[in-house]
């Protein structure tokens, strides 16, 4: 018996999802279920889902997004297709769906017609916008981050620029999932399902609540990133020995004490100045580059050494293909083994990342990587009641596959 298989259950075992979801912000919702232990059923149609197929920075979206899930695929345009789609929705504890407002409807897999079926389902929809003025707009994560003012945070003035991840993505999911959670604490209470709504542009509006809230204090518009006034003076990228760079900061007069007196820097411990970490932000046009000088031959691999040993905070900076060579992750369980399912590479096994805790002291690991297309159809049918002679038949005129 395998480590994984004589751990104690997962929290959600036993839960049933259903989800019909494609891309990032619903598959993400059901990988945080799946992952916590339920059963996540993907349904796919004819073909699988097209996120498969995605080249580029896409090509990682389906094995991260969808291990853990089952897989059936099913031609909802055709009548008999909705009907079995609507027979396994029946059966769930959760539906999850982030297609545009209404396709749902003409397959009779919306929220009213599947409550009225089942008063118990809990209904996750992950759309670009909650209800309103903008809700029937095509959303996408660079979307929302453009109009939702993340693109200029993160930009230089002037260049607007898009976060390195599909963060609102990402989170959208994660918020679907907390929502997913919490209605499922409350029909223990109530025995009733809900509807739970997640966004987009409300997610990147939270994000950026931060800095909303610094205007509305303040009265002063926030600067992108790039640009900002830094609450410390010691808090910087810096380029050193070789042309490797570091960050380094010191966010306490305590720490800024201890940096000097590292690098032997006494001169600038005694300098008026940077006397207070105030002083030291508004002369941080003299302190910074006074600082790159000294620094400029020091060797990165040194000033890690020195930051660790004297608990201030410093970072390598890193590409994510290095990632994988971390000492940290690879020492904590944090990546784990699948098998790819899509693409040239189909067959291969590769390390994928885990979500970012742990439960009783245990990763959440992968007990199934990434479906293939359409693996679990027959079982999942039968398990519903259909007999192999129906299976077979709904097979023979592209129902299923």
């Amino acid at each position: 018996m395998s480590e994984q298989a004589a751990s104690p259950a997962l929290p959600l075992t036993g839960l049933k999802v259903v989800e019909f979801t494609h891309m990032v912000m619903g598959p993400t919702c059901g990988l945080v279920l799946a992952d916590l232990g339920a059963e996540v059923i993907k349904v796919e149609p004819p073909g699988g889902d097209r996120t498969r197929e995605l080249l580029g920075v896409g090509a990682g979206f389906f094995p991260l997004f969808n291990r853990n899930k089952k897989s059936v695929m099913i031609d909802l345009r055709h009548p008999d297709g909705a009907a079995v789609a609507r027979a396994l929705a029946a059966s769930a504890d959760v539906v999850t769906e982030n297609f545009k407002p209404g396709a749902m409807d003409k397959y009779g897999l919306d929220w009213t017609s599947l409550h009225a079926a089942n008063a118990r389902l809990i209904y996750v929809s992950c759309k670009g916008f909650l209800p309103g003025p903008y809700e029937h707009r095509t959303a996408l994560d660079e979307v929302v981050q453009m109009m939702g003012g993340l693109a200029y945070m993160t930009g230089r003035p002037g260049d607007p620029l898009r976060a390195g991840s599909s963060v609102n993505d990402i989170m959208g999911g994660m918020f679907g999932a907390i929502g997913a959670l919490g209605a499922l604490v409350q029909r223990g209470v109530t025995g009733r399902g809900q509807l739970v709504r997640s966004a987009l542009f409300e997610n990147n509006v939270f994000l950026v609540g931060q800095h909303m809230l610094q205007y509305a204090i303040t009265g002063a518009a926030p600067d992108p990133m790039p640009q900002r006034i830094s609450p410390w003076g010691l808090y910087d990228v810096f380029t050193v020995a070789g042309g490797e760079q570091i960050f380094l900061a010191a966010v306490s007069d305590a720490q800024w004490q201890t940096f000097c007196e590292l690098l032997g820097f006494d001169d600038l411990q005694r300098d008026a100045r940077y006397a207070s970490n105030n002083a030291r932000v508004r002369a941080r046009a003299q302190l910074l580059p006074e600082l790159r000088r000294r620094l400029a031959d020091v060797p990165a691999r040194r000033l890690a050494e020195l930051f660790e040993g004297a608990g201030l905070p410093f970072a390598p900076i890193r590409r994510p293909e290095e990632l994988y060579e971390d000492t940290h992750l690879r020492a904590t369980g944090g990546l784990a083994d699948i098998v790819l399912t899509d693409g040239e590479r189909a067959g291969e096994t590769v390390q994928t990342t885990l979500l970012p805790l742990s439960l009783d002291e245990r990763r959440l690991g992968v007990r199934q990587g990434p479906p293939s297309k359409g693996a679990d159809t027959d079982a999942v049918l039968a398990a519903l009641g259909y007999d192999a002679s129906r299976i077979t038949a709904l097979r023979s005129a592209g129902v299923v596959a």
